[in-house]
């Protein structure tokens, strides 16, 4: 037993996460001592637990790599708190260099293969890649510290934190491995105040989480997978299922991995804000951002877009500001010029409807308007994700001519008799998707103000649902990668 102890704290773990079997048992254990310093007034101390559990966290899942995370923690925090103390020419030089070496790190592990097979490909040359294995969350906790110097910088944030209190901030668990993104004045003055435990909105959002990412996302993988990986092999209409499929997917296994890790921060007391708003009820694009990845994209504006000039110099200043911002949520999405593309083509599908706006105003808003812009919408983001998910561009390109020049309706009632379950946990998941916010939250409380059988009885219901649909393992988190 001992020994066994001993290979789990000291062995990284390929499949860790907050789905992982191991992670919910050494929660449960770390719960435990943590509602003992939650309640007690020794605050520090329970601030200092949650880090190291963070930290172990960060190991189980990266290994040693996990030392830049406090590393980073502490460069972060002494850069801004230099900022505090300059002013002048002297401020904006802290400044610098702090950004310099807070993305120094994701630049090297994420992006330097990325440039040397680049470098080859234009220059010819025959640079060696380095094969970087890319630490968990690297770009979620680098744009964390990001945010905090730049607020400290812009005196947005002006609450003096302590080391502890910002290392908190950064490694904090739940957010480590795929966000969201959260600010520095969302979280640390929680950690000032006692922890005001929400236990049954954050079963609730686990629960939902859960369904969502095992029970649907990693099940609609499995078809999906195949299309990307051989489209030909199938007919165009299967391919066009696959893209369905893909945009289901991704949707679930990100969201359900936001509402995991806010419902875990609810059940232990700190409040976060929501990342995703039913993004596929969107009338446009525009739209479309303010409801997917909203941490990414509210960070994205704040930091880039409006510095870039944002709608304040002119249209065209506007559309390429635009324009540049998307391109670069596109290579924070990995490197590679697949994800290049995917924000290029979100960055110009920004611009038409921004150009377009002042005569899409005059557009009745009838029923018909409104459906057609929904269709529109949702074809144009389920296209780009084709670029987003094929491993590269001659995939991407196969599957859609296949689709072009090889669809039929024929293979309706085969597809839905050969694929039955399949078809019905897909529809089930669009059509969950089609709630109206209030409704969500009308679920949301019900199952709040529930008796605590009935709490009980859903939650045995949701894992032995997740148990039957993973029994060949739980698929990491897609944005994990990220």
């Amino acid at each position: 037993m001992t020994d066994l102890i001993r290979q789990f704290l000291t062995s990284q773990d390929s499949t860790w996460g907050l789905v992982a079997p191991a992670f919910a048992l050494t929660f449960l254990l770390y719960f435990g001592p943590y509602l003992l310093l939650a309640r007690s007034r020794r605050r520090n101390l329970r601030l200092a637990y949650v880090v190291l559990f963070s930290l172990f966290f960060a190991y189980k899942a990266s290994g040693i790599l996990m030392l830049l995370l406090p590393l980073s923690a502490l460069t972060s925090w002494l850069l801004a708190e230099a900022i505090r103390r300059c002013e002048g020419w002297r401020r904006k030089l802290v400044l610098v260099i702090a950004l310099l070496v807070e993305f120094a790190p994701l630049l090297y592990y994420k992006y330097a293969d990325f440039a040397l097979l680049t470098l080859n490909h234009l220059l010819a040359t025959n640079f060696q890649p380095l094969d970087l294995l890319l630490p968990v969350g690297i770009s979620f906790y680098t744009f964390q510290a990001v945010s905090y110097t730049v607020d400290v910088y812009r005196r947005r944030f002006t609450l003096r934190s302590t080391l502890l209190e910002y290392s908190f901030y950064l490694t904090f668990f739940p957010l480590l491995m795929a966000g969201p993104i959260t600010r520095a004045e969302v979280l640390i003055p929680q950690l000032r105040e006692e922890p005001k435990a929400s236990p049954y909105t954050g079963l609730y959002l686990v629960l939902l989480g859960v369904l969502k990412k095992v029970v649907v996302a990693d099940y609609v993988a499995q078809f999906t997978n195949w299309i990307f990986t051989s489209p030909t092999d199938y007919s165009g209409f299967e391919g066009l299922m696959g893209i369905m499929g893909f945009t289901l997917q991704i949707y679930c296994d990100f969201s359900g991995y936001s509402d995991i890790a806010i419902g875990t921060a609810a059940i232990m007391g700190y409040e976060l804000r929501e990342n995703f708003r039913f993004p596929y009820q969107s009338l446009n694009l525009t739209d479309f951002w303010r409801r997917w990845h909203i941490a990414l994209s509210t960070w994205f504006r704040d930091y880039l877009y409006i510095p870039l000039g944002g709608n304040r110099h002119g249209r065209l200043r506007m559309y390429l500001g635009c324009f540049v911002t998307m391109l670069a949520a596109g290579l924070w999405h990995g490197a590679s010029w697949q994800f290049v593309l995917w924000g290029a083509l979100h960055g110009i599908g920004l611009v038409v409807h921004k150009a377009l706006k002042p005569l899409l105003d005059y557009v009745p808003n009838t029923l018909w308007v409104r459906f057609l812009s929904w269709l529109l919408t949702f074809c144009y983001v389920a296209f780009a994700w084709v670029f987003f998910r094929s491993p590269d561009l001659d995939t991407a390109l196969t599957l859609l001519r296949h689709i072009a020049g090889n669809f039929s309706w024929d293979y309706l009632v085969p597809f839905v008799y050969a694929r039955t379950a399949w078809t019905v946990i897909a529809l089930l998941g669009f059509a969950l998707h089609a709630l109206r916010q209030r409704h969500a939250d009308a679920l949301r409380a019900a199952f709040v103000r529930s008796h605590w059988l009935v709490k009980l009885l859903l939650t045995l219901l949701t894992l032995q649902l997740a148990i039957n649909i993973s029994q060949q393992g739980v698929a990491p988190f897609i944005y994990a990668q990220f």
